[in-house]
């Protein structure tokens, strides 16, 4: 039997932020009704949290209603992967001042919509993983 090396090793906290920074895509899970949602949203870093704007709708609704939330993004090349996972909880953002300075952050809409909510995920936990690509081992 031929020993291999492990194709997936964890990413220390420190770094998995710089991962992070990498990408501006990401996923919010939100729950509803003891139901996991996931929504697609492009975001920035502000410090150690995730910050990302919405338009009223089901995604705050759901927000107000259950605060914690999950936010997952990750990134790929032919080599191998990586993925963070911040677990946590999310609020809007209603400081004028932290609202004035998150403005001239790069964070602006996929689409042509209005998007005045500005919503903050502050991590309890963070998790993170680099995959190193390959063929299926043979048994």
């Amino acid at each position: 039997m031929v020993e291999t090396t492990n194709p997936v090793s964890e990413i220390p906290e420190e770094s998995a932020w710089g991962y992070l920074a990498s990408v501006d895509v990401g996923r919010i899970a939100v729950f509803s009704d003891s139901t996991p949602e996931i929504y697609p949203v492009n975001f920035c870093l502000d410090g150690e949290s995730v910050v990302f704007r919405s338009a009223p709708g089901s995604k705050l609704e759901k927000l107000v209603l259950d605060s914690h939330v999950a936010f997952e993004a990750d990134g790929w090349t032919d080599e191998g992967g990586w993925s963070v996972l911040v677990r946590g909880t999310a609020a809007l953002i209603e400081d004028a001042d932290e609202l004035a300075r998150l403005a001239k952050a790069p964070l602006r809409p996929w689409v042509p919509t209005v998007k005045r909510n500005w919503v903050r995920v502050t991590p309890t936990g963070i998790t993170a993983r680099r995959f190193a690509f390959g063929p299926e081992p043979q048994d």
